[in-house]
C-alpha cells in the first residue's frame, strides 16, 4: 500500500516539475534582481503552508543570497507577525491582513510575491489588487491551475496539481532555485569586477 502511495505522490511531483517554465522562472529572477539593484522592497505573503513558504523565501533571499559587494535584497514576509495578523483580522477582517500591511510599506516598483495553492484566497487577492493599483510588480506562485490570482499578477508560475503537498513542495523548490540562482549571479558579478580591476 505504501509503495503505491509513494510512487503516485512522486509521479504527481514529476508532473508538476514538467509543467514549470524555465522562461517564466527566469522572468521572476530578473524582476527580483531589478528590485535588488534599485533598492526596492520585495514582499512575500501567503496562508498556512504558503505562509511558511513566504517566510522561508524572505529568509533565503534576505540572508542566504548575501554577496559582499552587492546590495542586499530587501525581503520582507508579511506572514510573520502574529501580532499584526491577528490585530487586523480581529479589528477589520481576515481579508485585510496583508493589504493593510502593504498600505504602510508599499512603494511603486516594489515587488509583491503571492504564494497560494488555490489562487483564490481573498486576503491574497486583495493584497495583489492593491499592489497593482500602486504600480508594484506582482508575481504569483500558484497551484490548482491558477485560480483568480493567475489573471491578476504580472508573472505567474502555475502548476495544475490540486494536491496541497505537491504544490507546496514545488513552491519551496522554486524558492531554492531562485535564491541559489540569484546568489550565483551576484557572485559572478563580483568575480567579473575583480578581473576587470586587476587587468
Amino acid at each position: 500500500m505504501f509503495d503505491d502511495f509513494f510512487l503516485a505522490y512522486c509521479e504527481g511531483l514529476r508532473r508538476c516539475l514538467d509543467e514549470l517554465s524555465p522562461d517564466k522562472i527566469e522572468c521572476v529572477a530578473e524582476a527580483l534582481l531589478a528590485a535588488q539593484r534599485k533598492g526596492r522592497h520585495i514582499f512575500f505573503l501567503g496562508n498556512g503552508g504558503s505562509a511558511a513558504t513566504a517566510a522561508h523565501m524572505a529568509v533565503d533571499l534576505g540572508k542566504g543570497s548575501i554577496v559582499e559587494g552587492h546590495p542586499r535584497f530587501r525581503a520582507i514576509s508579511l506572514a510573520d507577525s502574529v501580532c499584526l495578523l491577528t490585530s487586523w483580522a480581529n479589528d477589520a477582517s481576515y481579508e485585510a491582513v496583508f493589504v493593510e500591511q502593504l498600505k504602510n510599506l508599499l512603494r511603486p516598483q516594489d515587488v509583491v510575491v503571492a504564494v497560494s495553492a488555490s489562487g483564490n484566497s481573498p486576503n491574497v487577492l486583495r493584497a495583489v489588487e492593491f499592489a497593482r493599483r500602486h504600480r508594484a510588480i506582482t508575481i504569483g506562485l500558484i497551484g490548482f491551475g491558477g485560480g483568480k490570482l493567475k489573471e491578476l499578477v504580472d508573472i505567474n508560475i502555475t502548476v495544475s496539481s490540486r494536491n496541497y503537498g505537491q504544490v507546496e513542495d514545488i513552491h519551496l523548490a522554486l524558492n531554492h532555485i531562485l535564491t541559489q540562482y540569484l546568489r550565483g549571479v551576484n557572485l559572478q558579478g563580483v568575480a567579473q569586477e575583480a578581473r576587470v580591476a586587476s587587468a
